[in-house]
């Protein structure tokens, strides 16, 4: 979805969206017990609504049981639980063929990116082929890669890693560069939807065109999958893999959709052992929660709220503004950067930073952000709201930024 962000209608928005953010802020025990905190990390984890707690609390005392493991109507129902709960990932994804998908459970974005490479990628392979990684996103998309590449050397089998080209002064990735370098040996691209310190949505209808129509795209949809809406049909892809716990399910939960076109199909290796059923349960009530609340107007507000952020950091001389300058800025032309700021203090160390705006009572990400080697190498402050942030919550923060200038 592609969201106006000129000053009229970012300021629309916000009026627009009001009684229905003040509504569902309510839903969130947790920022209701403290409103004199601002959460502004849910790139890193997100709150848990009130109906989330409940479909917790209720699997846990009335259903819960082993999944697969019994014929008696606790371990029954929590059977169909897990397996409905694959169908609802795959509607919550768009999924235009369920039929020829496949989903995996797993502990969270790390483990499912390293399952594909782990139990599927090496069937892809051939020596001789070569595969994309993209060096400055999240370590979790690029060291599964890399082992899966040190795991076939050892059997023999010789892939040749290409980085993913970026544009240094956006953050995106340079498709035109790629198209320039991908060949008929490019059989897989690991890709990012919204980079988790850029905070841009990396076009990947754009990989697709220039890596062609055979190459398999694995996509890194942990910032997107609960923040925005997400359809496999619309995207070109032949994997998406999330983590539950940033889009408000428990941790140690996610999942792995696989479509199933290109490749062999998608077998994860080894036995399974026993799913993560309550952190399952939590999942499917998460989704039912977005898909009330609206992951579209979920998208708009936090839009909305780094705009506010972002024009507000523009005048401030003591600040650097990471990614796209303007792509945030409610004058710019630039449609497709989402909720998520990152910005550097001249003068001060992230990390103090980081303990300075906690004393006002902000709770943000200051390091690194995990991110590889062709990225950031300083420190700086990630600002990542959500639905239950505020107006007040973001001018708050920036007249306390404005006092340390």
């Amino acid at each position: 979805m592609t969201v106006s962000r000129t000053e009229t209608q970012v300021g629309a928005a916000i009026e627009e969206l009001g009684e229905w953010q003040h509504a569902l802020r309510a839903q969130f025990p947790i920022i209701t017990a403290h409103p004199e905190q601002a959460y502004l990390d849910s790139a890193a984890t997100a709150q848990k609504p009130q109906a989330v707690l409940d479909a917790v609390h209720t699997y846990l005392t009335t259903t819960n049981a082993n999944a697969g493991r019994g014929t008696y109507p606790w371990a029954n129902r929590t059977t169909v639980l897990v397996e409905q709960a694959r169908d609802r990932v795959k509607r919550f994804l768009g999924d235009p063929a369920p039929e020829r998908s496949a989903v995996h459970f797993t502990s969270g974005t790390t483990e499912g990116l390293r399952t594909v490479a782990r139990d599927w990628l090496p069937g892809l392979l051939a020596d001789g082929d070569e595969i994309v990684v993209p060096f400055a996103d999240h370590e979790a998309n690029i060291v599964p890669w890399l082992e899966a590449q040190q795991h076939l050397a050892r059997q023999g089998v010789r892939i040749r890693v290409r980085p993913m080209p970026y544009q240094r002064a956006s953050g995106d990735y340079d498709h035109t560069a790629l198209a320039e370098t991908a060949g008929g040996r490019t059989r897989f691209v690991a890709a990012t939807h919204v980079h988790h310190v850029y905070g841009g949505d990396m076009n990947i209808h754009r990989i697709r065109r220039a890596v062609g129509p055979d190459a398999v795209i694995c996509l890194d949809a942990a910032q997107s999958i609960g923040h925005l809406p997400v359809s496999v049909a619309e995207l070109d892809v032949d994997f998406v893999v999330f983590s539950g716990h940033k889009a408000m399910a428990l941790p140690g939960t996610g999942a792995v959709w696989a479509r199933r076109s290109r490749g062999p199909d998608f077998v994860p290796g080894g036995w399974s052992g026993t799913p993560n059923t309550v952190g399952i349960a939590s999942l499917t009530a998460a989704m039912n929660w977005l898909d009330a609340a609206g992951t579209d107007r979920i998208e708009q507000w936090t839009v909305a709220l780094a705009s506010r952020l972002t024009d507000g950091l523009r005048h401030l001389d003591a600040y650097e503004i990471l990614g796209c300058q303007t792509s945030l800025a409610a004058d710019s032309p630039v449609q497709r950067r989402q909720g998520i700021v990152t910005f550097r203090h001249h003068a001060i160390d992230s990390s103090d930073l980081g303990f300075i705006l906690f004393s006002h009572g902000f709770m943000v990400r200051s390091d690194q952000h995990c991110q590889g080697r062709a990225g950031e190498r300083t420190g700086s402050v990630r600002v990542s709201p959500h639905v239950h942030n505020t107006v007040e919550e973001v001018d708050r923060l920036l007249a306390v930024l404005a006092t340390l200038g």
